[in-house]
């Protein structure tokens, strides 16, 4: 008997021409359900056979983070009424356990999602989830978007994430694609990212696959703000748009996204120390090489004079820390420089 890929299964047939809701059944048999499974909600609009893209639509890898879902929220409400070309798959919460439990990482297995794949067939459950992704998601779609927020821990400008592809004779065309996708979304900053190796993310499994993959922080402090909303549901409209998935065109960016290159190291501040940290920064702040960016108190000598933390970069503040209380390796704030991308 062959084995399943996943041991994730659904009630949607994702070839079915028309709308179709469901679930994501993820095995779960812990003391109260032996033989239960946790529902991911999801859903499909196929065209069938009016070609066109198949397009990845998510939120919620992280639990606390809530533009994304909501905005996939209001798309699912008009999913129903929309003509289309080729087909698009939303799962509005794809860490479901963690977002039910308005936390970064999953309740069952503290998973952090997007520090999985590839995942396993036969791991834990975030496990399960990422090597879904993996195997069956991915597969399927041309264009990916993970929308993501700082979370409770971090408050971000509403930027995009992006990685075009490299330059080369046989990926022009699907650098030229991507860039035309991020100028569509025309969110106001768009962060050329430097993970420092990090390949255990939904963008590095993406890449894998060769797929063309978006992401985005839209906000922090496990809220939802309003403006970052609305920039998520305009950017998803005209990039949809773009690739000919839908007829009607959201109207234009305000303005034209703004570039920018997150460099190694030396654009992370991290807290060397446990204590309490005072910033002396903004968000969204143009600080310099050697400026002050925060002083770092001890509570249980508060009469030694803190430590003094200094940017090691010119750059402008995309992300900073919500949470006053550090640990030692704690990121306390997100650089990124200028960047010319074309």
């Amino acid at each position: 008997m062959t084995q399943p890929a996943s041991l994730i299964a659904t009630d949607v047939d994702f070839e079915r021409t028309g709308f179709q809701t469901g679930a994501l059944r993820l095995p779960w048999s812990h003391d109260r359900s032996a033989y239960g499974h946790i529902p991911i909600p999801l859903a499909v609009l196929n065209a069938g056979t009016d070609t066109g893209p198949t397009v990845l639509l998510t939120g919620g890898n992280h639990g606390d983070e809530y533009e994304g879902p909501v905005a996939l929220f209001k798309l699912l409400q008009r999913l129903p009424s929309m003509k289309i070309r080729g087909r698009i798959i939303v799962i509005p919460a794809l860490n479901f356990p963690a977002f039910a439990n308005g936390s970064r990482t999953s309740p069952i297995d503290r998973g952090n999602l997007n520090r999985l794949f590839p995942g396993a067939r036969n791991g834990q459950p975030t496990e399960m989830i990422a090597h879904y992704v993996e195997t069956e998601l991915l597969p399927r779609a041309d264009v990916v978007i993970d929308l993501h927020a700082g979370g409770a821990s971090f408050d971000h400008l509403p930027t995009l994430l992006a990685s075009p592809p490299e330059r080369g004779a046989n990926t022009s065309e699907k650098r030229a694609l991507y860039l035309d996708l991020v100028r569509a979304f025309g969110a106001p900053d768009t962060m050329i990212m430097d993970l420092l190796g990090e390949d255990r993310t939904f963008a590095a499994a993406a890449e894998r696959h060769g797929k063309l993959f978006l992401c985005g922080e839209f906000g922090g402090h496990a809220g939802c703000d309003a403006a970052n909303l609305a920039i998520v549901e305009s950017g998803l409209s005209r990039v949809l748009h773009r690739l000919g998935v839908t007829r009607e065109p959201d109207a234009p960016p305000a303005s034209d996204t703004r570039f920018l290159r997150v460099e190694g190291t030396a654009h992370y501040v991290y807290a060397p120390l446990a204590g309490v940290f005072e910033p002396a920064f903004a968000l969204g702040d143009r600080v310099r090489e050697g400026q002050l960016a925060g002083r770092l108190f001890d509570p249980h000598q508060p009469w030694q004079a803190p430590r003094e933390l200094r940017f090691q970069a010119h750059a402008k503040v995309m992300c900073l820390r919500t949470f006053a209380r550090v640990e030692p390796g704690d990121c306390i704030a997100l650089l990124a420089a200028d960047a010319v991308v074309d």
